[in-house]
């Protein structure tokens, strides 16, 4: 009988792993619950199979010495990671659709009068470029709505342009409670108009509601007990991640995974988020409330376990009914991010601890305690995960003393299984490196924010995310960039110092066997670094949306027509190709139906075609901005394509 060497036995387990991947995945049906439930139950297994092994088998002895403790520091927060990612897993195992609810009650209110709604959209220091889109958008709504702008910037050119717009205008004296304060005293003054609102829609100053944004919205509250209706946050452009990596087209922006999986989920147990923009509230929820608390940075967040608490639902309908701006720089992306966390930790200190004596239910506080646990070990692990390979290089620690095989045994299994189930739920959006980056480059931040709001009283000071301006030029974030230089640096140096002299430790053989390993660990770190440092360059932008397809069109000239394809389409761009030849500079006519005639000049030439410079009548500037972006259709991608993105990759960091 053939006998295996420990080494080749010790794939079994991933290779059973590959095998059900390979043959039983793509035959479930993901919505399916108890398909979720018994695979992310046996992903789960996995991970406390290999966790208890960490504890237990791979950490130094307790003593007070260097390797114990960081060996058992990094183990605890490994841990904490495996606690988060089982009650991130058992939100998971339940998913709940709404759409066709939505579809049975669009007209519950009949034979009665529609209800009455108002479209609030707040802003503080967005330009008009990015306030005009949403307020053409939110007045080509379908439903009959009234439209408000909420300006706490105080700014005479905005409530001149409402005017113009044909749209309402609210100020108050002060910026109290920023966006929360905001909205509670618009909620306010309309309280005491006649036509005083029964349900108010939300938006941020830069999402663009779609032509059935109200309707569809509107239809879930046929039940009298829920209070705010929740719709995901599509974006028109490419984050920072996806932009400057250049891989907008095959891997999503970095918040897919949460509207398409986490709140979808999260509504099956009742636990559904507001997340602010994109979203419509009943009035007299809010009202029964007191309003928008103002406690966290995060009202949102707030509101819906204040909501809760008074009996009152928050649900999902995962449809695109609104397309945004993504932060369009790295330092706005982390900016925002951090804001995030801070108001969580607010929340958690100062209000609703998931263990403190409140009404909300044993589901809501574990809803606290999973966003509580992702925001404190998620960024941490993935610093620590960084800087251990240095301590073993530099100072000769060894964090996770263990061999090859039982790496092998017990990581990859797991590793592999959580990669699988996670992409079999949503789509291929997991991909190793690139998640990677999206946390490291915001884990600092993030980490500072959550040690300030959890262990700070406050008040705590916060930025608001910057949008528009110009992003034409190529610009290196050299503050955000340098800090990965040097761990970049310090991951070659020490490999190269210590595998080929002893200048600082000759470490070859005192981790063992898990010399083999901690090299791994030190190359993959490698990659990540290099990664997050191209992410760091900005690169320029164009103002338009992802959304886009293929259409005819006739290019006039001198009298001539010219029948050609429009590639992309902006307000003040366009690129067509199949044309006859044309001269830069040369004034031409771009003709779309229901647009009309742009006037138009031919900017250069392309591989196929041409760039033209529009210049559209105010007129025909509403109704492109309404074509790009109230269309009931989905920007960008929702899906992962790894060998796409490999490709794109490849390309970026090569140029």
């Amino acid at each position: 009988m053939l006998a295996l060497s420990p080494f080749v036995s010790a794939f079994a387990g991933t290779a059973v792993v590959i095998g059900l991947r390979l043959l039983l995945l793509p035959l479930l049906d993901p919505r399916r619950w108890y398909w979720r439930a018994l695979l992310l139950g046996g992903a789960m297994a996995l991970a406390w199979r290999y966790m208890i092994w960490r504890l237990t088998e791979t950490t130094a002895p307790l003593a007070w010495t260097w390797d114990a403790v960081f060996s058992w520091g990094f183990a605890i927060l490994e841990a904490l990671t495996v606690v988060s990612s089982s009650v991130a897993f058992f939100i998971l195992a339940r998913v709940k659709d709404r759409k066709d609810e939505a579809r049975r009650n669009e007209r519950w209110w009949q034979p009665g009068a529609p209800p009455r709604v108002d479209i609030f959209i707040a802003t503080y220091n967005e330009q008009l470029e990015v306030l005009e889109r949403t307020i053409i958008g939110a007045k080509a709504s379908a439903f009959p709505a009234k439209v408000f702008v909420l300006d706490d910037g105080r700014r005479p050119w905005l409530a001149e342009a409402c005017q113009r717009f044909g749209v309402g205008y609210f100020t108050r004296p002060d910026n109290a409670h920023a966006k929360a304060g905001n909205i509670n005293y618009a909620l306010r003054a309309r309280a005491a108009d006649p036509d005083a609102p029964e349900f108010v829609a939300v938006l941020d100053a830069d999402f663009v509601p779609h032509v059935d944004f109200i309707d569809r919205t509107l239809a879930l509250f046929h039940d009298a007990s829920v209070g705010l209706v929740q719709t995901p946050q599509h974006f028109f452009n490419p984050d920072p991640i996806q932009h400057n990596l250049g891989i907008s087209s095959a891997y999503p922006d970095e918040q897919r995974h949460f509207f398409d999986n986490v709140e979808p989920s999260r509504d099956a147990w009742g636990i559904a988020i507001c997340c602010g923009t994109s979203s419509m509230v009943r009035t007299a929820a809010v009202e029964a409330i007191g309003g928008l608390p103002t406690e966290s940075v995060t009202e949102d967040f707030l509101l819906t376990l204040r909501l809760a608490e008074n009996g009152w639902k928050t649900v999902y309908l995962n449809e695109a009914l609104t397309e945004g701006l993504a932060p369009e720089g790295l330092q706005e992306y982390i900016v925002q991010r951090g804001r995030w966390c801070l108001g969580m930790m607010q929340i958690v200190r100062n209000v609703y601890s998931p263990l403190g004596q409140h009404g909300l239910s044993f589901l809501h506080r574990l809803s606290i305690f999973d966003s509580l646990l992702y925001w404190n070990t998620t960024f941490s692990f993935r610093l620590a995960g960084i800087v251990c390979p240095l301590l073993y290089w530099w100072c000769g620690v060894t964090v996770v003393n263990a061999s090859l095989v039982d790496i092998i045994i017990y990581y990859c299994p797991y590793y592999i299984a959580v990669m699988a189930v996670l992409n079999w739920l949503s789509k291929g959006l997991f991909i190793p490196v690139v998640n990677d980056v999206g946390q490291l480059v915001a884990a600092w931040p993030i980490t500072r924010a959550a040690a300030t709001g959890l262990l700070t009283k406050g008040p705590h000071k916060f930025s608001v995310t910057a949008k528009g301006g110009d992003r034409t030029k190529i610009v290196v974030q050299w503050p955000l960039m340098w800090p990965f230089l040097v761990l970049f640096a310090l991951t070659i140096g020490g490999l190269l110092v210590n595998l080929h002299s002893d200048f600082v430790f000759n470490n070859a053989g005192t981790a063992g066997d898990g010399m083999v390993v901690v090299m791994f660990w030190t190359i993959y770190n490698l990659f990540v670094l290099l990664v997050v440092i191209a992410a760091c360059i900005e690169r320029p932008r164009l103002n338009q949306p992802q959304r886009q397809s293929l259409q005819r069109v006739v290019v006039e000239r001198s009298g001539e027509e010219l029948r050609g394809w429009l590639i992309n389409f902006g307000t003040d761009h366009a690129q067509v190709s199949g044309l006859a030849k044309l001269a830069p500079g040369q004034n031409v006519w771009l003709r779309l139906p229901i647009i009309g005639s742009i006037a138009a000049s031919v900017r250069e030439p392309t591989r196929d075609g041409y760039q033209l410079s529009l210049a559209p009548s105010e007129e025909q500037r509403s109704l492109i901005i309404a074509k790009l972006h109230t269309a009931s259709q989905t920007p960008g991608t929702d899906k992962g394509d790894i060998s796409l993105m490999i490709r794109e990759l490849a390309r970026a960091l090569t140029r």
